[in-house]
């Protein structure tokens, strides 16, 4: 009987598998890394897009296969047109997205994700108030996280296990803004963004203060408009892992936010990776 059992046993202990590791953002290194010490691929006017028929896109794709690709970081305007909050970029009438429909497409992907966390900085022409009546009406202000001013930055697990995986900051606060409503140039501070030529590219500190704790890289062309053919330029390896290094050794940190034009060209994943020493280090 000792005979028999004991293959079974052997069997039973050869067949389990060890579990899969926690993926925070999709790495399990990440987990227990405080959000001020982790890069985020990010979009800039992550709304404007040419599937959804926009003009003068700066991306193919809209917010909903951002995240799907692993875009966290997602650079929004917020306007009022006919009395209702929308996405726009300065004219509405040459794209707009309800705010409503791309807030609720981020709280399914939160209820999907759990170990996910994501930054918003809006651009915002509306008013707390509205934003705030629009992030309940589509489930998100639950997940809204809240920093108190001089604590340190919990980590991407602790913010998913409390339940607050969503950082929302704006450019334009208000005098009487509720906590979760958070100042970007209080927090942090960001590179320029007018750019005509990859040459022009530079690391000064263009709002806030260098010494806050998030560091938003602007990385794009304006000439005026964003094309595809500017993007494939400026978004590879060579030239944003190369302003990614430059600027991390000239602020002593990692940029938090790594914000491109058209981020299915080019290298920005990959870049990221780097900045959170993913891989090989830039």
């Amino acid at each position: 009987m000792r005979r028999l059992l004991l293959p079974l046993l052997l069997g039973a202990c050869a067949t389990e598998e060890p579990e899969d590791p926690r993926l925070c953002n999709g790495y399990a290194e990440l987990c227990d890394r405080p959000l001020d010490q982790v890069a985020l691929p990010s979009t800039h006017n992550a709304m404007s897009n040419s599937d959804e028929g926009w003009l003068a896109p700066n991306h193919r794709y809209p917010p909903q296969r951002q995240l799907d690709d692993g875009v966290r970081g997602m650079l929004l305007d917020t306007y009022l047109w006919n009395d209702e909050p929308y996405l726009c970029h300065s004219f509405c009438e040459a794209g707009a997205t309800p705010l409503v429909d791309v807030l609720t497409e981020l709280a399914t992907f939160f209820r999907d994700h759990p170990d996910d966390v994501m930054a918003i900085i809006f651009e915002n022409n509306i008013d707390a108030q509205t934003l705030d009546a629009t992030m309940r009406e589509a489930g998100l202000d639950a997940l809204r996280y809240t920093h108190p001013q001089g604590a340190p930055w919990p980590t991407l697990a602790e913010l998913a296990d409390q339940g607050t995986p969503l950082l929302v900051t704006v450019e334009n606060p208000g005098d009487d803004d509720p906590d979760w409503h958070h100042d970007f140039y209080e927090i942090g501070f960001d590179t320029p963004y007018t750019f005509r030529e990859a040459e022009d590219f530079t690391c000064e500190v263009l709002r806030g203060s260098a010494e806050n704790d998030l560091f938003l890289l602007n990385h794009w062309l304006s000439t005026p408009l964003p094309t595809r053919e500017g993007a494939r330029e400026v978004n590879t390896y060579e030239i944003l892992g190369g302003r990614a290094r430059e600027c991390a050794e000239f602020h002593q940190r990692i940029p938090n936010l790594v914000a491109v034009d058209h981020y299915d060209l080019g290298a920005l994943f990959e870049v990221v990776e780097e900045l959170n020493g993913i891989g090989e280090t830039l």
